[in-house]
């Protein structure tokens, strides 16, 4: 998607959002970092803005008085032990000797082999393993003393290796300690068996506890989020309700999604705020598809059989629906505990209903995108089958799981019927999405095509780009040579139709009077559905063979609302192009 050369050079520069949402968190951050020692417990899912929380928080209000030293767990397969708190020391002096260690610091020669000729000499060996460890955890909290840590801060220590788990721990249990800690984690990647768990469920000897679940942003946040991000500038309400309705507020996926759609110039200014040009699709940006599939490339082959399987189906099913359209091979019992498994990584949610989705549209997207073509054909297929047998029929699921399956009938077939229900609902613009991508997408039969098209509402089409291709849909059916004469003509009067909404009214006339010697019923009686969506002025104009000087043609297109196509206007001038 582009914009002009005008919109681009008005483009601002992309910058870091600001802290949104968070104003509640960091005030209690600083007030119980105000009275040391407390051990802080920060968590949320992946990309809710940990990070962000901790490094607003260490940079802008720093604890008064304190030092802190900032560890990070990365994501390795086999976690280095004690990694994190030996990185995070090492740069922190540059001169060991000068801190007056005792002769304990000697068994920190394996961990600091670069500090060797500073270090005091090895100590003997202990009794056992659990002494030793215990000699290093003494050592360690001492260097730590001496270098007048005040805060000690862990990210992400579910990733952390055991023994770094038992340091915290040894930390947290010291009746007078002196270091505060604030460790950030994911609940859903830690292990049932993590020692992790001991640390946020105990009250730590002598401190005080702060445990801050962090939640997604809200639609006024995503809005606040993405205007401090172009100059500070205001974006549309209906931008930022969509964009939070794609990403749920997960403030890594509403930044990346912002940085995608600049990238691509898709953004524009629109009076005094910024929108996204075409709102209907929003991409998968390249960051969130990594965290997804990386999370799930961890699970069990039956877990990440079940996350393809939600996201083929991608609507709420139920668990049976998810374990029937998983691989067929394998046993149920399998199958249902791999999607126990999906669904305990966080990935997957259950809700009240026993309704399995994905928790995030696009964890969903990134999943489903990663699905070889081949296989994605089976499984939709499969879901379709297996829906067909639900009560009541799902029909648009089934149609489109047909239509992704390459079962054009079948597609046709279920499309049509969900057209039928949306227009007796009164729901036209579904109606339009539905019928509009059979006819421009599938190979059908003119008896088809002409039934289909009389069920489209043109004014609720947006953009001469929609009419086009609908177009040239049509005339491609034409060209075959395979419509009888009256079929012919029926879709000869829609395609004038569709050159009277462009405005293209000469050649629209042109299409009507090729049309009017083979239309075998009046105007209107072959598309009722649609007649009101066209201007009164026109329901005799091709028998006048010209347009009336009394209508005026229109500069550009004007939008209308579902009343005005519903024939409730009391205007008798042209209608616009409606917003789908």
């Amino acid at each position: 998607m582009s914009t002009s050369d005008s919109d681009t050079r008005d483009l601002p520069a992309i910058a870091s959002p600001g802290l949104v949402g968070r104003e509640r968190e960091l005030a209690a951050l600083r007030v119980a970092l105000s009275d040391p020692p407390v051990v802080v417990l920060i968590e949320g899912e992946a990309g809710i803005g940990k990070s962000r929380l901790v490094q607003e928080l260490l940079a802008a209000h720093a604890p008064a008085r304190q030092r802190v030293l900032l560890a990070a767990c990365p994501a390795v397969r086999q976690p280095f032990t004690l990694g994190p708190v030996v990185d995070a020391i090492r740069p922190a002096t540059e001169d060991v000797a000068r801190l007056g260690l005792s002769g304990l610091a000697g068994a920190l020669r394996p961990l600091f082999p670069e500090w060797a000729s500073a270090l005091p000499p090895t100590p003997d060996p202990a009794e056992d393993a659990a002494a030793a460890r215990h000699r290093l955890f003494r050592a360690i909290k001492e260097i730590l003393e001496r270098l007048e840590i005040g805060l000690l801060a862990v990210e992400d220590v579910h990733w952390a290796d055991e023994a770094t788990l038992e340091f915290l721990l040894f930390l947290a249990s010291r009746p007078r300690q002196q270091v505060s800690l604030l460790v950030s984690c994911r609940p859903e990647e830690i292990a049932p068996d993590s020692l992790l768990l001991r640390l946020s469920s105990r009250q730590p000897a002598g401190a005080a506890r702060l445990r801050l679940s962090l939640e997604p942003l809200d639609v006024p946040g995503t809005a606040a989020m993405v205007s401090s991000m172009p100059g500070g500038e205001r974006v549309s309400e209906g931008f930022a309700t969509i964009l939070h309705d794609r990403t749920d507020g997960l403030p890594l996926a509403v930044e990346e999604s912002v940085r995608l759609m600049w990238n691509r110039a898709g953004l524009t200014r629109r009076g005094d705020s910024w929108v996204r040009q075409r709102l209907s699709e929003t991409d998968v940006p390249p960051t969130v598809r990594d965290v997804v599939l990386e999370r799930s490339a961890r699970l069990g082959p039956a877990a990440q059989a079940a996350l393809r399987a939600a996201a083929v189906l991608a609507d709420p099913a139920p668990e049976d629906t998810v374990v029937e359209v998983m691989a067929p091979d394998g046993d149920p019992a399998s199958r249902l505990a791999g999607l126990a498994e999906a669904v305990g990584s966080g990935l997957l949610r259950e809700d009240q209903r026993g309704l399995v989705s994905f928790r995030h549209m696009l964890a969903c997207r990134a999943v489903y995108e990663a699905i070889p073509v081949p296989q994605r054909r089976a499984m939709h297929l499969r879901a379709a089958h297996v829906l067909e047998g639900a009560t009541p029929s799902p029909v648009a699921q089934l149609a489109r799981h047909f239509r992704e399956a390459g079962d054009t009938t079948a597609w046709c077939r279920y499309t049509e019927q969900s057209a039928d229900l949306a227009l007796a609902s009164g729901d036209d613009a579904t109606t339009v999405i539905l019928v509009h991508d059979l006819l421009t997408n599938a190979d059908l039969p003119p008896a088809d095509v002409v039934r289909l098209t009389s069920k489209v509402p043109f004014c609720l089409l947006s953009g001469h780009e929609r009419y086009r291709e609908l177009m040239d849909a049509l005339r491609l059916v034409l060209d075959t040579g395979e419509p009888a004469p009256s079929e012919a003509a029926e879709i000869r009067f829609h395609v004038a139709r569709l050159l009277q909404q462009m405005e293209a009214f000469e050649q629209s006339r042109i299409e009507m009077e090729r049309a009017l010697p083979d239309l075998a019923v009046p105007y209107g009686s072959c598309c009722p559905s649609v007649r009101p969506c066209a201007p009164s002025w026109t329901r005799t104009w091709p028998l006048v063979g010209k347009r009336p000087t009394g209508a005026r043609r229109r500069s550009r297109p004007r939008p209308v609302s579902s009343r005005t196509c519903a024939g409730r206007s009391p205007s008798g001038s042209p209608s616009g192009y409606g917003p789908v």
